[in-house]
């Protein structure tokens, strides 16, 4: 029979490169969505209609995560 180990202390250096990893990826997500939202506003009325969204779904789409 396998154990495993679930209560690993980790040291400063190693909290911080999480941190930082954290960090990194949430300004990843932000970046995205900010990208996202610029381009489908640069879209017409007519343009948004075309791939089913209104002006109004743009903020869910662009903060959507999968």
């Amino acid at each position: 029979m396998a154990a495993i180990n679930t209560n690993i202390a980790y040291s400063a250096s190693a909290r911080k490169i999480n941190v930082f990893a954290f960090l990194i990826s949430a300004f990843h997500a932000w970046n995205d969505a900010r990208s996202t939202r610029k381009s489908l506003n640069a879209l017409t009325d007519r343009e948004l209609a075309d791939i089913g969204l209104c002006r109004g779904d743009i903020e869910d789409v662009a903060t959507r995560t999968y």
